[in-house]
């Protein structure tokens, strides 16, 4: 199958990440890490804007009632639809920031951290309800970067990127915990390490290859099904948007490359490369 690889934002972000597709808003939400910045795009109109943090921001997600929520390098905050900032957890660790961050069936904000050295075991994986609750997930972890749901929410995926695998868990919605992590496929030596990912209408996960240039599209038994070269080295991070989910965006970085690509840093996408699921919003 050949895709068309578009250009949808043209940007020069150190390390972009988390595309997210708003549905009521009717646009891609996307961040710089390292720049400190919150981007809105809408395809329909080519609008864009950003908003500065004061921090590193891993993440930034729809809420329910409207406005954003951040994973930030001190804890978690929310954006109210009149621009005011709220702490809603804060958990400052010298030397670690915030990551990837998804959001579950449930609502909760599942958050990732990392240490800025990429220190073995330095970062975790937890969850975050509405009213401030953290539970850690996961407390051994190097880089924890993506993480997504079955069709069915019965299943949790989720990506550690130098185990180079992409693994899967149950996930029980009615306690929010998952069990049973088992490994549903190995990105080998050579192809880039896996890093954001993001699940499709038929169960099939797509996963961001850094330092791969480009994006896998592995089948619920973990075969390799699809693999669409990119003309950037650093995937980061993929999402279906789009009023009908079916265009693919993929966000990419240019941090650490010596002579990076012009594209480095933008954001591109792949028109009607799938069907992809709609995301929950937070429930805060």
């Amino acid at each position: 199958m050949t895709y068309a690889v578009d250009l949808a934002v043209r940007a020069e972000a150190e390390l972009g990440e988390g595309p997210t597709w708003d549905p009521a808003a009717g646009h891609l939400i996307w961040v710089d890490i390292l720049g400190c910045r919150v981007h809105t795009y809408d395809p329909a109109t080519g609008r864009r804007a950003v908003r500065t943090t004061e921090q590193h921001v891993g993440a930034a997600k729809p809420r329910a009632g409207g406005g954003l929520v951040l994973n930030l390098r001190d804890g978690v905050a929310l954006l109210d639809p009149d621009g005011r900032l709220r702490v809603l957890h804060r958990e400052a660790v010298p030397g670690r920031r915030a990551n990837d961050a998804a959001v579950a069936p449930d609502g909760s904000l599942w958050t990732g951290t990392m240490r800025y050295d990429e220190a073995r075991g330095g970062g975790t994986l937890s969850r975050v309800t509405g009213d401030g609750t953290v539970t850690t997930v996961l407390d051994d972890v190097t880089v924890s970067n993506g993480t997504g749901w079955s069709p069915d929410g019965r299943l949790m995926y989720y990506i550690d990127t130098p185990t180079r695998r992409i693994d899967v868990f149950t996930y029980d919605a009615g306690t929010g915990e998952v069990s049973g992590r088992r490994p549903l496929a190995t990105v080998e030596e050579g192809a880039g390490l896996p890093d954001g990912l993001t699940v499709d209408a038929d169960g099939c996960v797509w996963v961001a290859l850094w330092d791969g240039s480009a994006v896998r599209r592995y089948t619920p038994d973990g075969r390799l099904d699809r693999v669409v070269d990119l003309p950037v080295p650093r995937v980061t991070a993929c999402a279906f948007g789009g009023a009908d989910l079916t265009d693919l965006y993929l966000t990419t970085a240019r941090t650490g490359l010596t002579a990076p690509h012009p594209l480095a840093g933008s954001v591109l996408v792949l028109p009607g490369a799938g069907k992809g699921l709609p995301q929950p919003a937070f429930a805060g």
